[in-house]
């Protein structure tokens, strides 16, 4: 099980979330810097994503990250009908440019909302880390791939890629949070290095969502 995360770190992301959800002025026309972008290039206040409804939001590093494409893999397994039953979204947010959503979730699985920040304006209001805290060894129950094998096939994949990227910045650390209705906070957890997720089943938990064993797809766990 995962720590839960300090006060003050709860307090400073909330205080951060309730300026992010701050309502514009009328007739603004000013481009918020708080807002994600979807598949389609359509921008989105981030507040509006978990306004209504409680939201666990995964924030990865890059879409060429191999432990990244294995732990959303991993995401991929949730059923919709669970997180529909629990009335909780699931979000991940990416730092690349909008283009490249679309062939992350071919490859991954991934069936449900996704989006990017491409600027980092949000993981930078959330205090995402930056650079990589020495790895410990303990090992992300997510991913599968040692660091030489998943590195050599993230190359890869930007090598034969579209467009010779990184697909963000490899220095930016992700994380996870449990947001809403509105401003609430109720989980964080800021990565320190790429091996650094939250276990999916505490996230879950946490969010009041059924379990699902990541061994086998089909499989719920009731508890």
């Amino acid at each position: 099980m995962a720590n839960l995360p300090a006060a003050a770190i709860t307090r400073q992301i909330g205080s951060a979330i309730a300026r992010s959800s701050a309502p514009r002025r009328p007739g603004s026309c000013e481009t918020p810097p708080d807002a994600v972008v979807d598949g389609d290039g359509r921008r989105i206040p981030f507040g509006a994503l978990f306004r209504d409804h409680r939201a666990i939001v995964v924030f990865v590093r890059h879409f060429l990250c191999y432990t990244c494409k294995e732990y959303v893999e991993d995401l991929a397994k949730i059923p919709k009908n669970l997180l529909q039953e629990a009335k909780v979204r699931l979000i991940v947010i990416g730092q690349s440019s909008h283009h490249h959503i679309k062939p992350f979730c071919s490859l991954t699985g991934y069936p449900h909302e996704i989006y990017v920040d491409p600027e980092r304006e949000i993981y930078k209001i959330l205090g995402m880390k930056k650079g990589e805290a020495a790895t410990t060894s303990v090992q992300s129950p997510h991913v599968k791939s040692n660091l030489l094998s998943g590195s050599i096939r993230s190359m890869w994949r930007a090598m034969t890629g579209p467009a010779f990227d990184f697909q963000g910045d490899p220095a930016q650390q992700g994380g996870t949070l449990i947001l809403g209705p509105g401003s609430k906070v109720h989980f964080v957890h800021l990565d320190k290095n790429r091996l650094d997720h939250a276990p999916i089943s505490t996230v879950l938990l946490l969010a009041g969502v059924k379990m699902v064993n990541f061994t086998n797809k089909h499989q719920i766990i009731d508890i």
